[in-house]
């Protein structure tokens, strides 16, 4: 490698040969204090500085031009559904094998010349070490006790049985960069699990709950056997090394015994709802970066092992955890991470030419160590009875590897225990092994599969007598009175009960493995003991409507779920499945005041209801939720009846309903004239043949209304918007009809359907409830 003092940032650069060490010697004169900022491009005129000797104008560089490569290989290869991991390493490989040819290499020395480095791998590191630190932070150490045998046999089989099998088959290797492939390759990382799962979007699937408590396990044991040898290859004698790792465990008592409870003060002297302050934030971060220090310097481990522990002290979850993970996830992920990765990548050279056999013998060795890993994942998974495309799923993933791996490999290099090929082979079989789990899981694992029914499960199947069973979901506090005004329709009784299984839905922040909760559980594993729960004011509720007002016609179960915005509805269709229920009411994502005004719209909230209306295994509602019943007065009840299955399956929750002599129900029937009737006319005038044959009897009505096109059905709704209380309605969406002819084009909210979406607008100025109601789709 030749220099000149204009590929560097130093003053001078002289190049001298050592006889006695038998190399190349460079000796840098540094000019103190150094030149950080440049006097710009004018200004070097009269200096006769160039901008681009001084530091901090090349480090900007640097940056722009990783983002720029970063985005741009991200734009071209999302479309192919490349891991994010993969541009990030690509754009690495541009910027340090391409660069490297001659007709490029006078830029690559422009952008990194010699001097800069370091100050642009500092940056990486920090970003790498804070990474490593909120990866502890969102792990939940005591799940380990909770995660029963399944995920420990699973994780101790893929840990001992590629490197046994490996290094005895394939005759035991004495060079040392291949016993390290073999154990890497072995090894498990939290962070890399998580990301893949949340890119899959199955984290809270049964298979990623599976994948992140074997995991969990695996990453435990590593750490422990990682820092064991750590300390045995970097210490001298064996006083050192017992010294080292007795104060290694000293840390880890400090963090238990010390640093926790005093997470905890903290969170107990912040008022509920209220986040932490930033004091506390701040000194928290500072140090996370101390105790990476001391186990650095102190006692010769790797820097980001201290920041990992003590976010492992640290507990999970709002209002701590997800502080910091708020605070710290945007430089981290999208600011210092690319960084670190393509600095890594650029260590690697893409060579063309034939490979040696050194090179052969170590890609069999990875290849060869994760086919043993996939069996090894396999066999225990399909002993527990797991489907094999599952188990193959589950063994893919378990295989996968990422940015820690990267890291990891780094350190390796930079400490000379693996060669230069090895860390390129290693860098390229991450890519590769990426791509390749990420493509093979998303054909293999479809956790929606599991809801297809070939059993009816709406509302016009129950038998006359038999109890409805409903899954309700909670997002806020508020979402609790609208709830209960469905409950009241339900009309349950003690021939018919209502079984209700009351959901909130929480959103996973600070936490890497999503939780499922059941109160009742809780409260029999705890006795008469109470917990602290984030659903407390939602599980009061409903316990009080449960017991005051039904007893014994109304059972209700809470739970909690906490997950990931774009993956809740697994845990609701799942609850479903499970529960055997007929209808899933579903919270609209818009409130508005009383004023009109609107209180909050979450587009989460929006998201969760269009998958859930797509995989449901059952029938769902969406409650728009305006105003509350008074309990001592009627209850003026509409059903607009149009046509269709969803519109019959409305209807039929509208009938049960009138059981209840305080409900008064209108069934407003719309009809175009001279249409001809077809069978799914037929259909509809059976499903209304017991409200039309007792019109104006009791506490139901029927009116037949002339509606030949979408201005009368709206001028329509508009007319009777504001006589009734609560209006049930079917979504009906694609079904084209005369009577919504033209308002397809005009709807907002198409989950609502057109009817729906008219009674919602704001326009309509209505304080009146509305349920949409889909029956349940069934593929024929």
């Amino acid at each position: 490698m030749s220099f000149n003092n204009n590929n560097t940032l130093y003053s001078d650069l002289k190049t001298t040969y050592n006889s006695t060490l038998n190399r190349t010697v460079y000796t840098a004169l540094v000019t103190l204090p150094a030149n950080i900022s440049s006097d710009g491009i004018w200004g070097a005129e009269n200096s006769g500085r160039n901008p681009l000797k001084s530091y901090l104008p090349v480090f900007e560089l640097q940056i722009i031009v990783i983002y720029v490569v970063t985005l741009i290989c991200q734009f071209i290869l999302k479309h192919f559904d490349f891991p994010v991991l993969v541009s990030q390493m690509l754009a690495g490989l541009i910027l340090g094998s391409l660069l490297q040819q001659e007709r490029t290499l006078i830029y690559k020395k422009m952008l990194f010349p010699y001097g800069s480095h370091a100050i642009i791998d500092t940056i990486g590191a920090i970003g790498y070490a804070f990474f490593m630190f909120l990866t502890g932070v969102e792990m939940d150490i005591s799940m380990i006790k909770k995660t029963g045998y399944k995920p420990w046999i699973i994780a101790l089989i893929g840990l001992t049985a590629p490197p046994a099998i490996c290094l005895q088959l394939l005759k035991f290797p004495q060079h040392l960069d291949i016993i390290i492939v073999v154990l890497i390759h072995t090894s498990l990382s939290t962070a890399v699990i998580a990301s893949l799962l949340k890119e899959l979007q199955i984290t809270n699937s049964e298979l990623g709950r599976l994948a992140l408590s074997s995991v969990l396990v695996s990453e435990v044991v590593c750490t422990i056997v990682g820092s064991f040898s750590t300390a045995i290859r970097y210490n001298d004698n064996l006083i050192q090394i017992v010294s080292n790792m007795l104060v290694l465990m000293a840390l880890c008592i400090v963090m238990k015994l010390v640093c926790r409870p005093m997470m905890f003060w903290i969170i107990k002297h912040t008022p509920a709802g209220r986040e932490v302050k930033e004091g506390y934030i701040y000194l928290i971060i500072s140090m996370a970066l101390v105790l990476g220090w001391i186990t650095s310097t102190v006692i010769n481990q790797n820097f980001t092992l201290g920041t990992f522990i003590f976010g492992l002290a640290v507990p999970e979850g709002s209002p701590l955890g997800s502080a910091l993970v708020k605070k710290l996830n945007f430089l981290c992920t999208c600011l210092l991470m690319p960084i670190f990765v393509t600095c890594n990548v650029m260590e690697t050279n893409i060579s063309l030419g034939f490979p040696t056999a050194p090179t052969l013998l170590l890609v069999l060795y990875v290849v060869f160590t994760h086919l043993i890993k996939i069996i090894a994942y396999i066999v225990p998974a399909l002993y527990y009875k797991m489907p094999f495309k599952d188990a193959l799923a589950l063994a893919l993933v378990l295989n996968t590897k990422g940015i820690v791996e990267v890291g990891m490999y780094y350190i390796l290099l930079y400490k000379k225990q693996i060669e230069r090929n090895t860390y390129e082979i290693l860098m390229f079989s991450i890519m590769i092994i990426g791509c390749m789990v990420k493509w093979f899981v998303k054909y293999l694992y479809d956790s929606s599969r599991k809801y297809v029914s070939y059993q009816k499960r709406s509302i016009m199947s129950l038998t006359p007598h038999s109890e409805l069973r409903m899954v309700v979901c909670i997002h806020k506090q508020s979402h609790t009175l609208g709830t209960k005004d469905v409950l009241e329709l339900c009309c349950p009784t003690l021939e018919q009960p209502v079984i209700v299984e009351a959901i909130h839905l929480i959103e996973l922040v600070g936490m890497s493995n999503p939780i499922f909760i059941s109160h009742r559980l809780q409260r029999m594993a705890s006795g008469t003991q109470t917990h602290k729960s984030y659903s407390d004011q939602v599980v009061h509720t409903f316990d009080l409507y449960e017991q005051e007002n039904h007893r014994g016609t109304v059972k209700i179960e809470t739970y909690t779920a906490i997950s990931p915005p774009c993956q809740m509805h697994e845990d609701v269709c799942q609850l479903a499945f499970d529960k055997d229920a007929s209808i899933i009411i579903l919270q609209f994502h818009q409130r508005w005041f009383a004023n009109g005004g609107c209180e909050y719209d979450d587009k989460n909230i929006r998201s969760l209801n269009s998958k859930v209306l797509q995989i449901a295994p059952c029938s769902i509602g969406i409650l728009v939720s305006r105003s509350t019943f008074n309990s001592d007065s009627n209850i003026r009840l509409a059903m607009v009846f149009v046509g269709g299955k969803d519109d019959r399956e409305a209807f039929f929750l509208a009938k049960r309903a009138t059981r209840n002599q305080r409900i008064n129900l209108v069934v407003y029937h719309l009809v175009p004239t001279g249409h001809m009737p077809d069978m799914e006319d037929m259909i509809d005038n059976e499903a209304l043949a017991d409200i039309k044959e007792h019109s104006s009897l009791g506490n139901v009505s029927y009116k037949k209304i002339i509606a030949n096109d979408g201005p009368d059905t709206s001028s329509f709704l508009r007319d009777i918007v504001n006589a009734h209380d609560f209006f049930i309605v079917g979504r009906r969406h694609g079904i084209i009809s005369p009577q919504t002819q033209g308002l397809e084009d005009w709807s907002e909210f198409y989950e609502l359907g057109v009817i729906g979406d008219l009674l919602a607008s704001a326009d309509f100025e209505s304080r009146a409830s509305i349920l949409v109601v889909q029956q349940q789709v069934k593929d024929e």
